[in-house]
């Protein structure tokens, strides 16, 4: 089935943006890991997970609509220095994506595409729950200070 020309473009570029969120997340889990704080490592090891689903999902739904899946294209990462600089990165990437994918929702129901909106909807609300996390995450070391909180997270994790 061909798909619209512009909504291809936009899954295009929702695609670049998962595969930069799978390099950013997987940095920052690594870093974690090599600091010791197991928990936040495997918590963060699961976000890049999801992200890799949500590329998987876009490039099925790329190549459905007749569409070439454009995997080479990544944007501009925003490594943390520091685990406060990391959960705020992330956060700032997830408010990034939960903007692109209402965009992107908006336009697959103006051209007629409502499966392709439906698969939308469904990733921008795991984008929501990341967005959640990362701010509670900024809650917590706000209100138990950082080193109260980087305690927390040492341990091997789940």
């Amino acid at each position: 089935m061909k798909g619209n020309e512009n909504l291809l473009k936009v899954l295009n570029e929702l695609l670049a943006d998962e595969l930069t969120a799978i390099s950013q997340y997987m940095v920052h889990s690594e870093m974690c890991n090599n600091w010791g704080y197991g928990k936040l490592h495997k918590e963060i090891e699961k976000k890049a997970i999801d992200e890799m689903h949500h590329a998987e999902w876009l490039i099925g739904r790329i190549l459905f609509l007749e569409g070439l899946p454009v995997v080479s294209k990544l944007n501009q990462m925003k490594i943390g220095k520091n685990v406060l600089e990391m959960v705020s990165n992330d956060q700032e990437a997830e408010l990034g994506a939960i903007k692109a994918y209402n965009a992107g929702i908006a336009l697959a129901s103006e051209v007629g595409d409502e499966s392709t909106g439906d698969l939308l909807v469904t990733i921008l609300k795991m984008e929501e729950g990341h967005h959640d996390w990362a701010k509670k995450q900024r809650v917590q070391i706000e209100q138990m200070g950082l080193e109260n909180y980087l305690s927390n997270q040492a341990g091997e994790g789940e």
